[in-house]
Order: C-alpha cells, then structure tokens, then sequence
C-alpha cells in the first residue's frame, strides 16, 4: 500500500481486526456516509414553510384532505443536504468503471446530453401538429436510416421503449407473418446462452418455448438445433454475442436451417455494442432483431429507464411492422399513426404504444452516432473487445474462466466460482467488491454456469483503470481462495453491512412506522 493511500486512514475504521484488514488495494472505503430516513431527520408536527391559518383558494369537495398528512417537516437546507447525502450511497459511471455484464455501462458524453436539451427537442410534445415537429421527425427518420445501415437490414420499427419491448414488437412481427401465411405454428426455440428475456417474451406472445442445449464451448448446438427443426417451429430467438461472452460462429447456418424449415430467426441484440461496424447481422440472416440505443449508442442507461429498443426488420417481416411510424414525404415528413392509414402499410399487426415518446434517446443516439462516425463505431466495438480480453487474461490462473479455452471473448469476461475456499462463494467476491469502491459485477448469470460472474468493461475505460480493477478483483479472489474470514462479512466501509438479501425480497418493509 502506498503512502499516498495510507494518508487518511483512521485507525477507528478496525471493525474486523488489524489494520491491514481494512486496507483496501485501491484505498477506496466506499462511501463511508451515515444517513437517516427523513422521518427520522424531520417532525410531523412541523413544516419547513410558515403558512396562514386560511382556507385553501381552491374548493377542492371530497378531494380535500380531513386527516394530517404524515410527511416530515425539513426547511429547503435540510432538504437538500438530506437527498445530497442519499446521492452521494449511489454508485455511479460518473464516479467508476461499472462491470455489470451484459449491461455496457459506458459513459455517456456530455456533447449527447446537450444536444437532447436543445429546445425543440426536449420540449416537443407528441400532441403537437405534424408540421411543427418537423425537425424531430427528421432525427428520428436519420437515425433510422443509419440503424438500417448499421445492421444490414431493411427497415426499422422505432416506437419500441426498451430491450424486451423491442423483443415483444420481433416476435409479434413474426406471429403476424405466419398469420398472414395461414400457418399455426407454436414453437420459439430460445438456446441455453439467450437473455432471460427472450423465453419470456416468446411466451408472452402465446407461443410454446423449448430450449436447446449448448455445446462444452459455451454455443449453440447446432445439430441439437437442426433436429428440433419442423413444421411446428416458428422461429428462433438468439442472442449474438451470447450471453457467454462468445459470439455465435454458426449463425448463417443456424439461420439457414430455421428458414429451410420456413421459420424466422430472431437476434436479441442488447450486445449489439460488441459487434457494431464489425458486423451486419442482416448478413447473417437474421430477420428481426432490437438495438438498445441505451446500450450500445449511449443513452444514459439503468433506474428503469430512460430506454429506447428499435427493431430492425428484414424485407421478409418489413411490412408487418407496428405503427406509429415516420415516413418521408417530399420536402418534408409524416407521421403514419392511425390504423385508419391501412393504405400506407396494410399489414401492420397494429400499434405496441401511442407515440414514439423518446426524443431524448433518439437526439443522443443520433448525435453519437455522428460524432463517432463509421469509422469511429468500428472502433467502439474493437475496443470494447480488446478491455474484454485484457480483463479475462489478466486474472487467469486466479479465477476459473470457464470458456476460456474457446478462444478470445466478446464484450464480456465470464468466470466461475469454481476452485474458491470452501464456503466461499460468488456472492462473497461480490460484496469484496464494494469494499474496494466498486459497483459489482453481473453475478450468478447467465445460469449455465456455476457462480457465473459477467464482467463488461466497455470501451470508454482507460488501460488504468482496467489495471485498477483487475487488481481490486484479484486481491479479492486470492482472500477467496484463501479463506480469508473478513471476507465472509463484507463489506466493511459501506453505509450498510451485509444484508440478509432474500429476507429483504421476500418480506419488504415498504412503509414508515414511528
């Protein structure tokens, strides 16, 4: 530990034992911040503002209030101070390199967030008339444009809000093309390396989903898949990178073997970032497939939103797409958003939402886009994998990288908790983590493998602040491997020690009592 991170330390943070206990390898301790609840801070019997005992100006009948409402009194200071402090728990990209896997949590530039508040932009409403948005319209159809380009493919649906929304809007376009073919089939294959998400999707749409196995190297099986095959399968649904971390080398022939068969093959692409400028998933035959433009072209991602999920659609699913959609019209643009358009795009399966509704993601996405360019975004993706990589190998021979052996990984590092001390566990590495300042990783995902921990460094953290991690993370592991006991109770420096997590889940204290 160097002086540098020595300055500072205080001896009466020994809660587990010597002091080199609590030094951390970075000499972060977490956040180290003590705050109550604002019922706690603040009286009932008080406000933070005087008022005259009058009666309201408005006659607000039943609505009006007969009881004391129960919240606490804080002046404007104790307010602020109050939610600073609670801001100052929260761990953000702002504050660190954040690993979840499968997530791309990379930072969001600034010139992204300026361009979204543009007035014009940020102030547009979607009940305005068609001719005063006209420059919106004209993002959106530009963006649009370039997704198409981006992915190889031939049209795009726009109005989906996020990743498993766009999944729901591919599979319904799918669903309305068999329709429109008069056949029933009720079959979504979804492999083993597939999100979460897409065998929930499929099955919300009403069909039937069964899995197919993945091979020792962490792929689909394709002759598994090929001899599922029939009549019945209406497609299947892949994710590519997969979930694994590995990209999915049979592809073209998995899709050729679902479209001999007539089925349509969906690609989940939430790790679209991995591939983006490298490859056109429309070459690989891929018919629909989501882009989170949260993910992969930066808009700021996590809290349940803001998201934005388009789907890019083959020429073969194009004219199923949902409504509301722009089109060009000469000098200017159209907003195709009524069922009554029938004639413009007669077999749409209808309208998934009301309105597009994410100008913000859209004018962030666009402007990334252009700032990087076609090169640059090519880059992205290269860089992305090259942090992958440098992580995986970084930390062999101190944490079992299952697929290690299949050759370079994707966007994301996965390793196991296999060949930890007995007793030790993924979750122990995890909570480790926050003691060192960092956020943790994806763990226990995807389900394939034991004590899985996905790490995704993306592309915008430096070689040094990889190098810091990877150190964090292999101290951690070694004291794992150890069986170090303090490690059992992390973390240590946080505002709150370990909780009991599935008490929490399953019996939630949503409510104040005094």
């Amino acid at each position: 530990m160097t002086a540098l991170n020595r300055a500072g330390w205080r001896p009466e943070m020994n809660a587990v034992g010597g002091a080199d206990d609590n030094v951390t390898f970075t000499g972060n301790r977490a956040l180290m911040l003590e705050e109550a609840l604002i019922f706690e801070i603040g009286s009932t019997e008080t406000t933070g503002v005087d008022f005259d005992e009058t009666a309201p100006a408005a006659d607000f009948g039943a609505l009006a209030r007969t009881a004391p409402i129960g919240l606490p009194g804080l002046s404007e200071s104790e307010t602020v101070r109050h939610y600073t402090r609670l801001s100052r728990q929260n761990y953000a990209i702002d504050l660190g390199l954040f690993p979840l896997g499968s997530c791309t949590m990379k930072h969001n530039p600034r010139l992204n967030e300026k361009v979204a508040r543009m007035s014009g932009f940020a102030d547009a409403h979607p009940l305005q008339p068609q001719e005063t948005v006209q420059g919106a319209y004209a993002v959106i159809h530009e963006l649009a444009e370039w997704l198409i380009t981006l992915t190889g493919m031939h049209s795009v649906a726009m109005s989906p809000k996020a990743g498993a929304h766009g999944e729901l809007c591919g599979i319904l376009c799918i669903k309305a093309a068999l329709e429109a073919r008069g056949e029933d089939r009720r079959v979504i294959l979804v492999p083993e390396s597939a999100h979460g998400t897409n065998p929930a999707t499929a099955a919300f749409a009403g069909f039937t989903v069964e899995d197919i196995p993945a091979t020792e190297a962490g792929r689909v099986n394709l002759e598994a898949l090929k001899a599922r095959l029939g009549p019945d399968v209406a497609g299947v649904m892949i994710t590519n990178p997969n979930t694994c971390g590995l990209f999915e080398r049979d592809m073209k022939a998995i899709s050729d073997a679902v479209h001999a068969v007539g089925g349509y093959v969906y690609c989940d692409g939430a790790n679209f970032n991995a591939i983006v400028g490298r490859v056109r998933p429309g070459d690989l035959g891929v018919d629909a497939m989501h882009i989170n433009l949260h993910k992969t072209f930066s808009t700021p991602h996590g809290g349940g939103g803001p998201g934005s999920g388009p789907v890019v659609l083959s020429e073969a699913l194009a004219p199923f797409a949902p409504l509301p959609f722009v089109t060009k019209q000469g000098d200017g643009f159209r907003l195709i958003e009524e069922e009554s358009a029938g004639e413009d795009h007669p077999q749409t399966f209808g309208r998934m939402t009301a309105f597009h509704g994410q100008m913000g993601m859209f004018t962030r996405a666009l402007t990334y886009i252009l700032s990087h360019g076609a090169d640059g975004l090519k880059q992205v993706a290269e860089d992305a994998v090259l942090n992958a990589n440098y992580v995986l190998r970084s930390l062999e021979g101190v944490l079992d990288a299952p697929f290690a052996a299949s050759g370079p990984c994707m966007h994301e590092a996965l390793f196991s908790d296999k060949g930890l001390a007995e007793g030790f566990s993924t979750l122990d590495i995890a909570k480790g983590l926050i003691d060192e300042g960092y956020h943790p990783m994806t763990v226990y995902f995807p389900l394939v493998v034991h004590g899985a921990m996905l790490v995704e460094p993306t592309e915008t953290e430096s070689k040094a602040a990889l190098d810091q991690f990877i150190g964090a993370l292999r101290s951690i592991a070694m004291r794992a491997k150890n069986g170090d006991p303090a490690l059992k109770s992390a973390p240590h420096f946080a505002p709150r020690g370990r909780l009991d997590e599935t008490l929490a889940a399953r019996k939630p204290v949503l409510a104040w009592e005094d």
